[in-house]
């Protein structure tokens, strides 16, 4: 029976297994890359627009939501790849979905960032 216990060293353990998922997922997936690049580029954007608490809570959410979709969709397409290294019909649409997954979240993203910025760039302009 596995020991269901409360212990400080492994839950510190367990934070230290997260940061290697995290640092995986940044060196191994390109679609990160992506989102690294987003994410600087929306971070300064945010201190040069001077955001207010709520639009860094929405984007903080949104960046977060889009990194844990894209994690989530890693481990997906590793796992499928491992129990299925062969062409597989259902393992494509698995792996369609979780795809799917990630581009709402992306593009909920965009939207949430349009919302915040887009004001703030036409106030420059006009």
């Amino acid at each position: 029976m596995k020991d269901r216990s409360f212990s400080l060293r492994k839950r510190l353990i367990s934070f230290r297994y997260a940061f290697q998922g995290i640092i995986y997922l940044i060196r191994h997936e390109h679609n990160a890359w992506i989102h690294c690049l987003a994410t600087i580029i929306v971070i300064i954007a945010g201190f040069f627009f001077d955001l207010s608490n709520l639009e860094w809570i929405a984007i903080v959410i949104v960046i977060g939501a889009v990194f844990a979709a894209e994690a989530i969709n890693s481990s997906i397409e590793l796992l499928a790849d491992f129990v299925s290294p062969e062409r597989n019909d259902a393992i494509k649409h698995v792996k369609d979905l979780a795809a799917g997954g990630v581009l709402f979240m992306a593009i909920a993203a965009a939207i949430t960032g349009c919302i915040i910025f887009v004001p703030k760039i036409a106030g420059l302009l006009i």
